[in-house]
């Protein structure tokens, strides 16, 4: 590809860079970014959110900066409810491609 030239992501950075499983990743970041909303919307320090969570203070800081290596879905649900987030989880068929479902996570961020 020549240096002007641009090529069009896929909407999955992590797919891009050839992330494993870059659906799941990227709903994590996605659910990370939530809690780290939700703690500055909150005005905890990370010590605060800590607390509540249940984690570690070094664990807040890995999520708000989208490190998410560790970190189960589950985990992550239940951080989010500390934080008086409700998380609702919605099976739908995946017609369109039989066999592939598909993962995503919707209002977790603005646009997202």
């Amino acid at each position: 590809m020549a240096d002007d030239e641009v090529e069009r992501g896929s909407g999955n950075v992590f797919a891009d860079l050839g992330f494993p499983r870059p659906e799941e990743y990227k709903a994590k970041v996605l659910l990370a970014l939530r809690i780290k909303d939700r703690i500055a919307d909150q005005n905890l320090t990370q010590q605060d959110a800590a607390h509540r969570m249940a984690l570690s203070q070094a664990g807040v800081s890995k999520i708000s900066r989208g490190i998410v290596s560790g970190f189960t879905f589950d985990r992550l649900f239940r951080c989010l409810n500390a934080l008086d987030q409700s998380v609702r989880i919605v099976l739908e068929s995946a017609p369109e491609e039989p066999g592939r479902g598909r993962l995503s996570v919707e209002g977790a961020v603005a646009g997202a």
